[in-house]
């Protein structure tokens, strides 16, 4: 081989051609959110098994079901005439006993509690009008001067009847029982502390409340039901934490039903077809357990972990499983059940885990629910692309389409609601999130005056929404403008998109796309 000289050509042919294979363009950022903090892919936790509302007998089934509804029908206008001269009978008792007595801040008089007692007996033939002729009970009350609070599993009404009748506590209820006819007076003899689970402020008055009556004796014992709601009874759902916070010894206490061809607890039943079939049956069975009294172990022992020691003893004590559910989940499947909702139950998050990881109230999860609703999910709860960006009032776009895909986890080109509230919610409690909302605003304009006009606003996102034509841009610019003016405030602007968190990827700086265009071949002279 002859030496190559500084002039020689390294190569022999003329040219070279190099052929370059890839499976695809240079793709960009896929994830629309990495300007607010985002960096991690959406993780969106598998739908829960057990429904913890269920009732297992939802309707009569069998013959012999059949044949004992009817057979039982003289015996249920018996049980009904006695339920309704009971309930008259505790009625003018608890007038009587409450007539005059102005300082409901105080303990209730003796006299006025020996009154209460003809009440309380009423409420006992009011449980033997149900069918619970005996009701089994195992261990005792603790005295009221070791444990001042009581914590019991909440499955149908019957349990707070069967307490007003054995211990007549104060009991902690929702504010709408106060206008229930007859009940409502009952319950205000209990000298009931009520409770707006909706209002912080209520919640937090009636934590003062309890602490204040579990420190005096005079008072009954304090009587709460941490789920909120009533369960089937063979699940817990989590407990609200105002029973914890207080810091004083609880009692458990367990209830259970035992069956075989009747469901007791309430559940997903009406409350007339439950009765009906109370009324129906030659007995139904009860059963209640006191459970060792629980101690905070010490004074720097938080709520959450005197929760947490409380709600293993009485899932330890039912053999049963805690989810993750609360009152929250009965709101999202009651919403879907008002939408004819094929499978309302699978709409259902586990509200807890959620507020816990991204602080989404049970309200915000129902308006993100009514958002989904709008998107015309199909009988399996999916939404489709299209009606997805119909509802956002968005066009398909290359942005478009990486917002939806950053929703949808299993990549099958829909979603359920489970994934939209996750990632609304993720993107939500970003820590750069409220602070775009702010910086777009004052970028399309609202830095030198308080509102933005369309013109501004379009100007703004025009980088993402070059093939837009001005239709489609309107019909975004009016999702914001609440008050059809052609001006758009602050705070409706940020509201918006706290209620459409996903459209921020609209208003935050993304990664340039570049698309390779060449034809895989690079030629070299």
């Amino acid at each position: 081989m002859a030496d190559a000289d500084l002039t020689s050509p390294l190569l022999a042919s003329d040219h070279i051609v190099l052929t370059v294979h890839s499976s695809a363009a240079p793709s960009a950022d896929g994830n629309p959110y990495r300007a607010l903090g985002c960096d991690d892919e959406l993780v969106v936790p598998p739908t829960a098994t057990l429904d913890p509302f269920r009732n297992g007998t939802p309707v009569v089934e069998g013959l012999y079901e059949w044949a004992k509804t009817i057979l039982c029908l003289p015996v249920a206008l018996l049980r009904l005439a006695l339920f309704g001269m009971c309930l008259a009978v505790g009625y003018v008792a608890t007038k009587v006993a409450l007539q005059g007595w102005k300082d409901k801040e105080n303990p209730m008089p003796k006299w006025r509690c020996r009154v209460m007692w003809i009440t309380r007996m009423c409420a006992r033939c009011i449980l033997f009008s149900f069918g619970y002729q005996w009701i089994k009970r195992k261990g005792k009350p603790a005295p009221r001067e070791i444990a001042p609070i009581i914590v019991s599993n909440h499955v149908s009404y019957i349990e707070p009847i069967f307490y007003f009748y054995e211990l007549f506590p104060t009991i902690v209820a929702s504010e709408s029982h106060d206008s229930i006819p007859f009940v409502g007076t009952i319950i205000r003899a209990m000298q009931v502390i009520y409770v707006n689970r909706f209002l912080p402020s209520s919640r937090r008055q009636t934590i003062r409340d309890i602490k204040r009556r579990a420190s005096c004796d005079k008072f009954p014992r304090v009587l709460l039901f941490p789920e909120g709601t009533t369960t089937n009874g063979r699940n817990l759902i989590s407990f609200q934490l105002g029973a914890f916070i207080p810091g004083y010894p609880i009692q458990p206490v367990i209830v259970r039903y035992p069956h075989v061809h009747f469901d007791q607890s309430w559940g997903d039943v009406s409350l007339g077809k439950l009765m009906f079939r109370m009324f129906t049956q030659f007995h139904n069975f009860f059963e209640i357990e006191y459970l060792p009294v629980v101690y905070p172990l010490d004074d720097k022992e938080t709520a959450v972990h005197f929760r947490e020691r409380t709600s293993r003893a009485l899932a330890t004590a039912l053999n049963a499983v805690q989810t993750g559910h609360s009152y929250g989940d009965i709101m999202l499947n009651l919403k879907a059940q008002e939408a004819k909702q094929e499978n309302p139950s699978s709409y259902m998050v586990e509200m807890t885990k959620l507020e816990e990881s991204f602080h989404v109230s049970n309200t915000e999860a129902v308006d993100f629910l009514d958002k989904f609703l709008s998107m015309n999910p199909d009988p399996s709860g999916r939404v489709q692309y299209h009606d997805f960006l119909r509802v956002l009032r968005l066009k398909a776009c290359p942005l478009s389409a990486k917002i939806f895909s950053f929703i949808d986890v299993e990549k099958c080109g829909t979603i359920t609601f489970r994934q939209f509230l996750y990632g609304s919610a993720h993107v939500m409690s970003q820590p750069g999130f409220h602070q775009a909302c702010e910086e777009a605003f004052a970028g399309c304009g609202g830095a030198v005056k308080p509102y933005i006009v369309e013109q501004e606003f379009r100007d703004f996102i025009q980088p993402v929404i070059i093939s837009w034509n001005a239709d489609e841009v309107h019909e975004l610019f009016m999702l914001f403008d609440n008050d059809d003016d052609g001006r758009i405030a602050e705070n409706d602007f940020v509201l918006c998109l706290r209620r459409n968190p996903l459209l921020v990827a609209f208003f935050t700086p993304q990664p340039k796309q570049k698309e390779f265009e060449g034809n895989g071949v690079i030629e070299i002279v």
